[in-house]
């Protein structure tokens, strides 16, 4: 299902967003900005559940809560005018775009913490990362209030986190997974990827090519995995 690229509403406050009237279905699209053809997928699910009389609201909110000292908050891609017009052309309905200091106070205390899923894999590499995410998630569901929220295969243990946290704090929401979107090379789409020079982007698909061939090959003990995977020991 689809819909005409078209004028998008822009909210920037909580206080638009809260009070903004709405179709019978919405369905949010969480984002970073910087946006790129897998949020094009993640955009055509969100429109395909939302059906021809809901809506398609998208979240532009570069997170400080989830990025831990010394990483690249400051440098992370914000190219507004050019997402918003992606968010024309794909046919968003509606676009939230507010600023740090409007998500959260100067003195704010409450987060919102998963404890189990979120301490291994990137969670550990990456302490507070995840408090940070569902914290952010939370506070959009409840600013924007949205019947289903869309999010991608590729960051497979925050949709874990973020389907656990829907779980246990009872939010009425539909969580829609999408399979990774990736570039022709076997490199999933990400914003990040424009960090990455000529050599390194190479070497970046190289981990897609060495889990296909893990896949591929039926073997199940971890020497075997890692021979063929080609990972020096």
């Amino acid at each position: 299902m689809s819909k005409a690229a078209g004028r998008v509403k822009i909210l920037t406050t909580i206080a638009d967003a809260q009070t903004q009237s709405r179709a019978k279905r919405r369905v949010l699209v969480p984002t970073m900005g910087a946006l790129h053809k897998a949020h094009d997928e993640l955009i055509r699910v969100a429109r395909e559940a939302a059906g021809e009389d809901g809506e398609v609201a998208v979240s532009i909110f570069v997170n400080p809560l989830q990025f831990e000292p010394g990483s690249d908050y400051n440098l992370y891609p914000r190219p507004e005018k050019a997402d918003e017009e992606f968010c024309r052309s794909a046919g968003v309905d509606l676009l939230f775009r507010p600023s740090a200091d409007e998500v959260y106070a100067t003195d704010r205390s409450t987060f919102v913490e998963e404890t189990s899923l979120s301490t291994t894999l990137e969670g550990k590499s990456r302490p507070g990362h995840f408090r940070g995410v569902c914290t952010v998630v939370a506070k959009l569901f409840n600013i924007l209030a949205p019947d289903a929220a869309v999010f991608g295969e590729k960051d497979f243990q925050q949709l874990a986190v973020i389907r656990r946290m829907v779980r246990d704090l009872n939010f009425k929401i539909d969580i829609i997974a999408v399979p990774t979107v990736r570039e022709k090379d076997g490199l999933a789409c990400s914003s990040r990827n424009q960090y990455l020079n000529t050599e390194e982007r190479k070497q970046a698909s190289v981990l897609h090519k060495a889990l296909q061939a893990v896949a591929n090959s039926g073997k199940k003990s971890a020497s075997e995995i890692v021979t063929v995977a080609g990972v020096d020991q």
